[in-house]
């Protein structure tokens, strides 16, 4: 007897689980299957790396599980919700409480000093100014940027503005961190610390962590490699830590 797909989702521990997860954009003769029958599962207290030759689907497939685009076929499951259940607004209400996102790309708004911009979740979820913008300068004081808080974004490194946008995707305690290549355009010691202040603040028993990388040097920072190719996960590494350093705030 076939395994009932629902039943199997609810039994999980995993804070994603995709099953036999289709994507295709276009449609007759135009079409192209980008996911392909995908499985995977995204436990939690790990940190899932997801790794791939350009043009496989990762972003695709990070797109499918944020909600910011429908899945063809299959099944998902995130944080215990049917991803068929998550419809307009009830979506968007769900993303804005369980999910932050750390792109490759910063996208810190200019004109906002950098507690300003961390505190934009908080802002957008109603919080008042002053209560949102103090919890920032204590996450932002935690990663190193004690001196920087009412730095424009302009006036930040890389490295700076890259812990900014950390910390903007963290300051909601979201139960799902979903990053698209952090470390790709950071040099190796900035890199490193990324990864610190990850493991360190995200990496709970209640929540998870998926990073799209091809950066091999962030390898040894994740509790499972998923190799992906052609649409599908071809293998899984599985690697054990030990203890996470505390972290030493740096200016840099």
């Amino acid at each position: 007897m076939a395994t009932n797909p629902v039943t199997l989702m609810q039994t999980s521990d995993a804070a994603v689980v995709c099953r036999r997860l289709t994507k295709d954009f276009g449609i007759g003769d135009a079409k192209v299957a980008v996911l392909r029958g995908l499985d995977l599962e995204v436990p939690y207290g790990a940190i899932t790396l997801l790794a791939g030759p350009s043009g496989c689907g990762k972003t695709t497939l990070l797109s499918v599980i944020a909600g910011l685009l429908n899945k063809t076929g299959g099944e998902l499951c995130v944080l215990g919700s049917d991803a068929d259940s998550l419809r307009g607004s009830d979506a968007v209400r769900f993303r804005r409480k369980n999910l932050g996102f750390i792109f490759q790309q910063y996208n810190l708004l200019p004109a906002l000093t950098a507690a300003e911009n961390a505190a934009v979740p908080l802002l957008a979820a109603g919080m008042k100014r002053k209560p949102a913008v103090e919890k920032a300068e204590v996450l932002l004081e935690e990663m190193g940027l004690a001196s920087r808080m009412r730095a424009f974004p302009r006036q930040l490194s890389g490295g700076q503005q890259q812990r900014v946008a950390i910390a903007r995707a963290l300051i909601h305690d979201p139960r799902l961190l979903i990053c698209d290549e952090p470390t790709a355009a950071l040099d190796a010691e900035t890199g490193h610390l990324v990864m610190e202040i990850l493991r360190r603040k995200a990496l709970r028993s209640d929540r998870a962590v998926l990073i799209v990388t091809h950066d091999s040097r962030v390898f040894q920072f994740g509790d499972r490699i998923a190799h992906m190719d052609d649409g599908r996960i071809v293998r899984t590494e599985f690697q054990e830590h030990g203890h996470v350093p505390e972290l030493v705030g740096r200016e840099k």
